[in-house]
Order: C-alpha cells, then sequence, then structure tokens
C-alpha cells in the first residue's frame, strides 16, 4: 500500500492552501483502497484536522511513514525529510538565489522531488497550479485599488468573503468609472482575471478599438503574445520561437501605457524576455496608468517598478515616478502597485478544491502507479542528483548560497 502524506506547510508566512481537500481525500481512501492517505496536523489550513478526521483521514504529527509527501509552498530545509518524494512549488527552475541552499539540500538528502510547476502536457500547457484564483484575487485587488486611490467606488477585501460564490455577490450594484484595463497574458492567470472583468460588467473591446479611442463605461482588452512581442528582425510573432528565443524579441506595449488606466499582468516572465516598458517610462507625462495590478509578481520583471512582495492584509504600495523609490499608496505623485506573491490564499478553499481535482485528474495515478513521461519531465531530483532535463541547474547548485 502507497502512503501519501499531506504535510504541514512550514514556510513563513504561513500558507493555508492545501493539496487535497478532505472530501478529496475521502474518495482516495473510497475508489483506491492501496493508497492511504496521512494527513499532518497543522493550526493554519483553511480544512480544520477535525475536518479531515470527520472524512476518515488519519490526522498525525508523524509523517515519515509515508512514502509520498505532497505540499504547497517550499519546505523549510530543516524540516525535509531524507529518501522520500516531495510535490511542492519549489521556486527553484529559474534558478532563484533564495532557494538555492533548499535544492542543494534536497539533492544531498537523497530527496526526489516532482515540481507542480513542471507538470505539463505534451504541448506545454501546465497541468496544475492555483492562477485561476491568482487572477481572479489580483483582479479584484487591482479594480479595488484603482477605487482607492480616485474615491468613486469601494470594495471589500476578498479574504473576508468565505468563498468565491459569496464575493460573486458583493458585486451586485457595483458601479464602475469608464476606465481603461489591459489584461496581459492567455493562461489560467488571464481567465481568472477576465472571469472578474466579465462578473463586473466591464465590457471587451478588441486592442485596435481599445488603442483609437475611449469609451462611455468601463472597458477591458486582453493582450496576448502577438499583441505584446515582435521579432526584432522580421517583424512577425512566432508563439513557440518566441518561447525559445526570447531574447529576439521586442516588447511593443508602449502604446497602450498611454491608454490605459488600470494594467493587469498575467504574463508568464524570465529574465531573457523583454518588459513591458522600462522604469524609466513612468516618468514621462504621456505615461497614463495609475494602478497596476502585477498578479505574476516578478519583482523587477516584467513589470520593472515591482519592487517586491506585500502581504494579502496590506497589498499595495506606491512607487514615485520620478526617484522610483517605494511609497504610500494612492499619492498624486505615485503609481500604485498590487503584487502578492499567495494571492490564492485570500481565497483558500476554493483554490485547494480547484488544485486538488486537477491532482486527482492528471497526477495521482501516474505517481502511485511507478511514474510516466509526464512525470518524469516534472522530475527536478532523483536519487541525489538533477535529472537530464535539469542538468542546466548544476551551476546554480554548486555556487554558495547568499
Amino acid at each position: 500500500m502507497k502512503k501519501i502524506g499531506l504535510i504541514r506547510e512550514g514556510k513563513i508566512p504561513a500558507d493555508n492552501r492545501v493539496a487535497l481537500t478532505p472530501a478529496q481525500c475521502k474518495w482516495i481512501q473510497k475508489n483506491r483502497p492501496d493508497i492511504e492517505v496521512i494527513v499532518q496536523s497543522s493550526p493554519d489550513r483553511c480544512f480544520s484536522d477535525r475536518e479531515y478526521s470527520s472524512a476518515g483521514v488519519k490526522v498525525q504529527s508523524d509523517v515519515t511513514e509515508c512514502d509520498i509527501l505532497l505540499g504547497i509552498k517550499e519546505v523549510p530545509i530543516d524540516q525535509l525529510i531524507p529518501n522520500k518524494t516531495y510535490l511542492f512549488f519549489s521556486h527553484t527552475k529559474k534558478k532563484q538565489a533564495f532557494n538555492r541552499k533548499l535544492l542543494q539540500t534536497i539533492l544531498k538528502k537523497n530527496i526526489t522531488l516532482i515540481d507542480y510547476e513542471c507538470l505539463e502536457h505534451d504541448d506545454g500547457q501546465r497541468i496544475i497550479g492555483f492562477g485561476f484564483f491568482a487572477g481572479v484575487v489580483g483582479a479584484h485587488n487591482g479594480i479595488m485599488a484603482y477605487g482607492n486611490r480616485t474615491g468613486l467606488y469601494q470594495l471589500n477585501r476578498v479574504y473576508k468573503q468565505r468563498s468565491f460564490r459569496e464575493l460573486i455577490h458583493t458585486y451586485f450594484g457595483l458601479k464602475l468609472p469608464n476606465v481603461k484595463i489591459a489584461v496581459t497574458g492567455s493562461g489560467r492567470v488571464a481567465h481568472g482575471v477576465l472571469e472578474v472583468m466579465n462578473l463586473m460588467g466591464i465590457h471587451e473591446v478588441e486592442p485596435d478599438d481599445y488603442l483609437k479611442r475611449r469609451f462611455a463605461y468601463p472597458v477591458y482588452t486582453q493582450l496576448k503574445g502577438a499583441d505584446l512581442y515582435r521579432h526584432k528582425d522580421t517583424g512577425t510573432y512566432s508563439r513557440s520561437h518566441f518561447h525559445e528565443h526570447p531574447e529576439e524579441y521586442k516588447c511593443i506595449f508602449a502604446p497602450y501605457t498611454e491608454q490605459t488606466d488600470i494594467l493587469m499582468n498575467g504574463i508568464y516572465w524570465d529574465k531573457s524576455m523583454p518588459r513591458l516598458f522600462e522604469k524609466e517610462a513612468i516618468q514621462k507625462d504621456e505615461y497614463l496608468i495609475r494602478t497596476i495590478a502585477d498578479i505574476t509578481d516578478d519583482a523587477g520583471g516584467s513589470v520593472p517598478i515591482n519592487l517586491g512582495d506585500q502581504t494579502i492584509q496590506d497589498p499595495v504600495y506606491g512607487v514615485d515616478r520620478t526617484s522610483f523609490e517605494k511609497t504610500a499608496p494612492y499619492l498624486e505623485h505615485s503609481i500604485d502597485v498590487m503584487a502578492v506573491g499567495n494571492l490564492p490564499n485570500e481565497l483558500p478553499r476554493d483554490a485547494s478544491r480547484y488544485f486538488g481535482e486537477q491532482l486527482l485528474k492528471f497526477v495521482l495515478e501516474d505517481i502511485v502507479g511507478g511514474g510516466s513521461e509526464l512525470i518524469t519531465r516534472a522530475t527536478m531530483t532523483h536519487e541525489g542528483a538533477l535529472t537530464k532535463d535539469y542538468e542546466y541547474l548544476q551551476d546554480y547548485v554548486n555556487e554558495q548560497p547568499l
């Protein structure tokens, strides 16, 4: 019998999401008698220990008997159990310096790491993640921040609602001004943003119309890869070529900075990709954007004035348009930035339920059944070594931690 453990989240600030809900654990144990789920006791989860116990799931502090351990965020290095198989978001595939020691320790402890971020269908589409609810919460917070800046309307905080369904009810009667909103991206994050745009009654318009006119009602336009990037020499865009050679492309977002009130950023970014704009652009009089919800949240990344994370309780800060220094939000000479690394924690039960469904549909069978090509592609470390697809991380692992 395979034993799967749901581990307690150890990263601080504590994350309250889970990989499997009580109902999903109950389903596994009913339909897969070859699997036992054990839940590590935790005071912080959005589902309580009692809810798991009531579902017939064993709850205990020690999970060393488990073969496979499921978490969400990075596991603190002193909590890693040697010789186990772990699934969590390690945030190491981009050579993030702050997690170098984590990957070094995983290798030293002979741990097999399967990273959720690396679980992909054959066409490269991510299988599992919280992106949709990051988009939902990020979009809400972006609209909320603009209301706080202008004083034209007021939105309640997401985390004060018990569910996504309850959140939707807060939009009844909401009247927004004639804002123009640019939504970047086409993945799960963007889908979450578009869900909120539509629930709030914001009209979608084509990029060309968006650039040419103002409207008598609130509008948004969705900007996908072909709307954002052009090859420096040919002036064309190929999705596959862009992802293979992003350094050969330039970003053509600049005209939108002169026509946009709120930017909802949901694009994937790494350091070889062009930014949406350079930070000097915000010094220009024609730069119109006053509120940025940087939902993908890369400090200094696609939004270069992202100066780092805020908290769920205090999600927005200002950036001075002249000095680029962090200020209080909603000041006349600042641009407001909403940047939070754990946005789905504002709707943790909905987000966890969605995450667990994808895990059950596409991943569980392969994990307990001895693996698959899908699992192999997402396995970063095995038996104390980087796997073939992740050998590019060797220099990152060899460097001394900061």
